[in-house]
């Protein structure tokens, strides 16, 4: 029997029959952007953490490297399986079990399998929220979110995964498992492990269950979209809102026209929210959990913000659906940049009073480097969060927009550094941004986190090539 044979014939023993695939692969070969992995040796499916362990530990005695793989919604190519060295995949969708929720505690302990949306529906039937709010909140695995440490539409409140982590249980690279699974609002004893592995993209370890933090569900909510004349504006608008709306601000997303067109471009059921276009929309979120008079919140922030010249228009949604309606702005947009084919997407992060200066820097710099370009910079200002996107020509040809796009991301990152920002805000490094990611590094950072790989993966096998090069052995 060849090696390939034994991997097999031990993952169908641990694993029972429909725990393992090596047929009709194409779904975990493809991401949602479009990007496309190599064949694996197989897709191992565990139902158990400790069937994860178990895999773990074979891959580890017999040389075989792995990639986890969530909900494939991943946009840096991290959980894709490699084109080169042929990997396994391991799978988490079969781990996807809620373990227990504590509507008292304000906690939930989920499988890493777990579907974002399906956690979010068990904390509402306990009168709770889980607040990570994504695009791909219906297909995305919370083990995925905790890999990446997701952020989201409302990180402004509510913080990234890193916040909303409690305790965390980890398959580690040798087959052993880590359980810390403790559901505990205060716990300062050693080191916090769990942030190793938080954002770690199964590089470390794979996280295989996690206890979250909830809060108590929002009883009233307001959505808004303000009209405003530029970025500027919108940053100025922001501080307002902040102090205004006393710390009930959940979203603050910045909305250019161009992204405004693109979403009514892909879905024409949508109206076009205001009477007249603006240069740049605010959508703005404010919920309570408790008694608040948020409308008139609101209608102040409007009322001061007309008078400061900050805003031009503004709608204030006065139903459910009025307001998905709005949100559906946000995600139709998305579609429409997808519709456009190859461009350049970026997650950068600045200081949040920086915001506008890098906006208007990188937007004239990329505007003369290539004028038939077109820029769509959107993203969570409220925490300094931008996608500074680039549409390339529609007349070149596939190798020309490629060639285009990377030298423009060159010249983007580059301002990216001179703010002092960061190349990723939410999405990871993988290995789309692996070469920017280690250009930024310090010695002592690059030298600590060397020490961490070949601490927890001596052999180099979790994830070989994502975030750091391939360990040579």
């Amino acid at each position: 029997m060849s090696a390939n044979d034994d991997l097999l014939t031990f993952l169908r023993e641990t694993l029972g029959s429909t725990g393992v695939l090596t047929d009709d692969l194409e779904r975990y070969r493809v991401d949602w952007a479009g990007a496309r992995g190599g064949l694996p040796l197989a897709v191992a499916r565990p139902a158990t953490s400790e069937q994860v362990a178990q895999v773990l530990g074979y891959c580890h005695r017999h040389d075989i490297p792995v990639v986890p793989q969530g909900g494939g919604s991943g946009l840096v190519e991290g959980a894709l399986p490699d084109s080169q060295t042929p990997e396994l995949v391991i799978s988490l969708e079969r781990l996807n079990k809620i373990r227990s929720i504590d509507p008292i505690n304000f906690t939930v302990s989920v499988d890493a399998g777990c579907v974002l949306q399906t956690i979010k529906d068990a904390a509402e039937a306990e009168d709770c929220t889980f607040p990570l709010a994504l695009g791909a909140q219906g297909s995305c695995q919370i083990g995925g979110n905790i890999a990446t440490n997701a952020g989201g539409l409302n990180v402004l409140r509510y913080g990234m995964m890193r916040q909303l982590v409690l305790g965390i249980e980890v398959a580690l690279p040798d087959g052993r498992l880590l359980d810390d699974m403790k559901a505990l609002h205060k716990n300062n004893t050693g080191y916090d492990l769990k942030q190793l592995f938080i954002g770690a993209e199964g590089t470390l370890g794979i996280v295989t269950g996690a206890v979250l933090k909830l809060y108590p569900r929002p009883q009233v909510t307001r959505t808004a979209l303000i009209g405003c004349p530029d970025v500027a504006s919108v940053l100025k608008l922001y501080a307002q809102a902040r102090r205004s709306c006393c710390d009930l601000l959940t979203a603050f997303e910045l909305i250019p026209r161009a992204c405004m067109e693109l979403a009514l471009e892909a879905d024409p059921s949508l109206p076009d929210p205001l009477d007249a276009p603006h240069p740049v929309y605010v959508l703005m979120e404010v919920a309570a959990s408790g008694p608040a008079d948020l409308d008139s919140m609101i209608e102040a922030l409007f009322e001061r913000g007309l008078e400061d010249g900050l805003l031009e228009d503004g709608v204030l949604a006065t139903s459910d659906t009025q307001a998905a309606q709005l949100w559906q702005l946000r995600e139709a947009m998305l579609e429409g940049q997808q519709r456009r084919g190859e461009h350049l997407r970026t997650d950068v992060s600045l200081p949040i009073s920086q915001l506008t200066a890098f906006h208007d820097q990188a937007e004239a710099a990329i505007t003369e480097a290539s004028p038939d370009s077109q820029v769509i910079a959107y993203g969570h200002v409220g925490d300094g969060n931008l996608h500074f996107n680039i549409l390339p020509p529609a007349h070149l040809d596939d190798d020309d927009k490629r060639s285009l796009l990377h030298e423009l991301e060159e010249q983007l990152f580059a301002i990216v550094a001179e703010f002092d920002g960061s190349i990723s805000a939410e999405h990871g490094i993988g290995r789309v941004k692996q070469p920017y990611f280690l250009e930024s590094l310090s010695a002592p950072e690059h030298d600590i986190m060397r020490g961490l790989k070949r601490l927890l993966d001596p052999r180099g096998l979790m994830s070989p090539g994502r975030i750091l090069p391939r360990m040579q052995r």
